[in-house]
């Protein structure tokens, strides 16, 4: 049974999606307003897991990640560059994309846009008028909160402490400043707007997820998430123009991440403490690293990222990797020990077992972890067979399709490299280099080229013809890739700007 804590109740609760089989998803994707920092894809990432687990236990997943294109800090950040909004917020939404593809974080089906989705807003509003949940004031249009009986039972503040009537302009505010809220906002001088039967104007940010879950997902869906910013007054306010306006649950699930922190405090701009994902590929860590960082402490929990923390991800990533070389390379007996089905067994039950109990990913790893130690120490014995090792190696990357932190084409490298052991750590190490200036789907060709130099440099090289050989050690160098000649084979490394730079 897979259980999650809900938000909403305070409580776990048992997972019964609304059509047995199917789940559909809305998760709060970036405002783009600037570069995205690892805080924010912590949270990406923790959709990520959920999304994954979900497939893997045979659930079919309809993904909608909205992008805020228009809010009061897009719009203060556009003027103050002299750009068109779209012009301004292309350049994040790209960032954003990229940095997605880099985590190895799967597409979500849909990524609508705030401001392609502006008529359904309207219309939305005008059904809040007409039912008595909204109010205009000098052009603007405000949900009165006094309106909404259930107002607050997502945030659990206190009913007595909310200032009806008191109205907020602002996007976001605080806690304790539980006004009524812009749905709809007078166009300003300078600012973008859209002629409509509302007047010229533009959404406030509240009604925008509002409108386009509900287009893609129904009036009510299974799972929302987020941060845990975003329970007030965000979601808070989702919920109540949702329901006031269909009269129907919003939503079943509310599932929402904790900070990533700095020193005690959450990573964030207004703070100046924060870290892009660029700034910590360009210190040269593997990105697959930063993945397991960000998704090995449980969602609900803080997560505080130091740089020594990353190291110890990077050894744990290291850790399975080294397994598949030896599972890959390795020469194995026609007879192992009995037990390695058994083990594989436990491993899977032990995995799914912490993941369905609300993502306890900390469970999940050590049945990882647990079967590693394991059939290492067998393969010291001689007691894995080839026919177990391919199992275990079928088995992890099984798991690996909810984990993501073994690109397929690091695998595939590693498994038909016929470079010595050696040869393939390498390979394996510095292709992770590559995978941080490069994309995923690019590394393999690249690996690729660099295996097809060598081979035709051993090749001039018994040929006796080290003219030749020198010519193509030098031709690598000259892309940032040096050839060492060991007595265990040929290794290489990246050295320099060159190959790692390709965009």
């Amino acid at each position: 049974m897979i259980q999650f804590f809900n938000t909403l109740s305070g409580r776990v609760e048992p997972f019964i999606p609304i059509t047995p089989g199917e789940v559909k998803l809305y998760t709060c994707g970036p405002t783009v307003y600037d570069y995205p920092h690892i805080g924010n894809y912590r949270a990406y990432v923790f959709e990520d897991l959920l999304k994954r687990f979900l497939e893997f236990m045979s659930f079919r997943v309809r993904h909608v990640m909205n992008i805020t294109d228009v809010d009061d800090k897009t719009i203060r950040n556009a003027r103050e560059k002299g750009l068109s909004l779209n012009d301004y917020t292309q350049v994040y939404i790209e960032a954003f994309r990229q940095g997605v593809k880099t985590l190895n974080i799967k597409p979500a089906d849909v990524y609508p846009r705030a401001t392609e989705h502006i008529p359904g807003m309207v219309e939305m509003v005008k059904g809040l008028m007409e039912k008595g949940y909204a109010y205009e004031k000098d052009g603007s249009y405000y949900f009165s909160i006094a309106k909404f009986s259930g107002y607050g039972r997502l945030s659990k503040i206190n009913l007595e402490d909310l200032k009806t009537g008191v109205r907020v302009e602002a996007d976001e505010y605080e806690k304790e400043s539980a006004h009524d809220f812009a749905l709809w906002k007078k166009a300003k001088e300078g600012e973008p707007s859209w002629e409509t039967e509302l007047g010229a104007g533009r959404p406030g940010w509240h009604i925008e997820c509002s409108v386009m879950s509900s287009k893609y997902l129904g009036r009510t869906f299974d799972i929302h998430c987020g941060g845990v910013d975003n329970i007030f007054p965000h979601h808070e306010n989702e919920i109540a123009q949702s329901e006031a306006y269909w009269g129907e649950k919003f939503v079943n699930y509310w599932l929402h991440c904790h900070h990533l922190v700095v020193d005690g405090e959450k990573m964030s701009k207004s703070k100046g403490n924060f870290f892009t994902l660029e700034d910590i590929l360009d210190k040269g860590f593997d990105p697959m690293a930063v993945r397991l960082l960000l998704l090995s402490t449980h969602y609900r929990k803080s997560l505080n990222f130091t740089f020594e923390a990353l190291d110890q991800a990077n050894a744990a990533l290291k850790r399975i990797r080294d397994f598949f070389y030896e599972l890959a390379a390795g020469k194995f007996p026609e007879h192992g020990d009995k037990g390695i089905e058994s083990w594989i067994a436990k491993s899977q039950k032990k995995f799914v077992a912490g993941l369905s109990d609300d993502l306890n990913i900390s469970t999940a790893l050590a049945a990882v972890f647990d079967l590693i130690k394991k059939v290492n120490a067998a393969m010291l014995r001689n007691a894995v067979s080839a026919e177990d090792a391919k199992k275990v190696s079928d088995f992890i990357r099984s798991l690996d399709s909810v984990l993501a932190i073994q690109p397929d084409t690091l695998l595939l490298a590693i498994q038909t490299d016929a470079l010595s052991m050696r040869a393939q750590e390498n390979i394996h190490v510095h292709a992770n280099k590559v995978a941080a200036k490069t994309s995923i789907d690019g590394q393999e060709e690249i690996i690729q080229e660099i295996r097809e130099k060598m081979e035709l440099r051993e090749k001039a090289r018994s040929q006796k013809d080290f003219q030749e050989a020198d010519k193509i050690r030098k031709e690598l160098l000259d892309k940032g890739i040096l050839i060492e000649d060991t007595k265990e084979g040929p290794r290489w490394k990246i050295v320099g700007k060159g190959i790692q730079d390709r965009p």
